[in-house]
């Protein structure tokens, strides 16, 4: 189990590098870019992360809840959620916190 809390911190810690250098710095109005052909702008990509993480963090926490679609906030409120949200779930990991997810295999595959 410390192996498996391990690697999920890690991952953890990669997305909030790999997601904080690619939104850090955005100009105005990049919340709301939407290039020719897509479905989604980055507030929304954003927002789904977000809940991802959030979903994930109650999951193994052993809560068993449905995963829920934000509305996205403001831009900077976006960007403040997610980190907050990666903060919560590695501190919850860093405290000893177990994986409760109810399957059977690590709730990190």
């Amino acid at each position: 189990m410390k192996r498996d809390i391990a690697l999920l911190r890690h991952m953890l810690a990669t997305i909030a590098y790999r997601g904080g250098k690619a939104i850090r710095n955005a100009p105005e109005g990049f919340g709301n870019f939407r290039a020719e052909g897509s479905l989604n702008t980055p507030l929304l990509l954003l927002a789904h992360i977000g809940d991802l993480i959030e979903w994930t963090h109650l999951w193994c926490q052993g809560e068993e809840q449905s995963y829920k679609i934000s509305a996205p906030l403001e831009w900077s409120a976006e960007v403040q959620r997610f980190h907050a949200a990666l903060a919560a779930f590695d501190e919850y990991l860093a405290s000893g916190g177990e994986l409760r997810g109810k399957v059977d295999v690590p709730c990190w595959l």
